[in-house]
């Protein structure tokens, strides 16, 4: 039952069906399937298939965007039943493409992955100069910085990004999450970034990985 419940949820975000999503999530409550477990095995998962459709050219950004409202229909109905501790003391990222870059549809997935697992993300838009990033962070109190581009010409943005938080001396303190087409393991490696992974759902639980490894050096 819960399990065909899940999978219906992810099929109506993939499908495109709102409607259908808004149903399914009222199911879940009713049947009292964990909202957690429903947002993430359901309405991100879902999300997560469609992603994986736009890399492949057989979804375009309209039907993305159709998907994400699905998906955040379901979302208003999962939320209100997350338990306390789930939504309380979340972590802050700041998102954004790297200044010269205005593909944003990536980053637009990674934000929605990132709510979908509990943070609270503040969205800075495109083509973002590096020290906006670093400001909203400081401003904010921000754990992650997360820099997404899509050309070559702009990566250097994202070492600039790291550079001025070492300036600031609060490198240490703020973990870098890099992603986008021409990104590479060996790039985030080279620029000194926390953390680089190749989809959406991916880079929400690095993320939360990110988050426990800071906890665990604080306390």
């Amino acid at each position: 039952m819960k399990d065909d419940l899940l999978k219906e949820l992810s099929d109506s975000v993939v499908n495109m069906q709102e409607e259908e999503t808004i149903e399914i999530s009222k199911k879940c409550v009713e049947n009292n399937i964990n909202a957690y477990e429903a947002i993430d095995k359901g309405l991100a998962d879902g999300m997560n298939r469609a992603g994986k459709l736009y890399e492949e050219e057989e979804y375009y950004i309209p039907e993305l965007l159709l998907c994400s409202d699905a998906m955040y229909s379901g979302l208003d109905i999962l939320k209100p039943h997350l338990e306390k501790e789930e939504t309380e003391n979340k972590a802050k990222v700041v998102i954004g493409v790297v200044e010269g870059d205005t593909h944003d549809i990536g980053k637009n997935l990674v934000k929605i992955m990132m709510e979908t697992e509990g943070f609270e993300v503040i969205d800075l838009g495109r083509d973002i100069p590096p020290i906006d990033f670093v400001n909203k962070a400081k401003e904010v109190g921000a754990s992650i910085i997360a820099l997404s581009t899509l050309m070559t010409t702009t990566m250097d943005g994202m070492a600039e990004v790291i550079n001025l938080l070492k300036k600031e001396g609060i490198r240490d303190k703020i973990s870098v999450m890099v992603g986008g087409g021409p990104i590479s393991q060996n790039f985030a490696d080279k620029i000194g970034a926390d953390a680089y992974t190749l989809d959406a759902s991916k880079a929400a639980k690095r993320a939360k990985a990110l988050i426990k490894k800071q906890t665990s050096e604080t306390i």
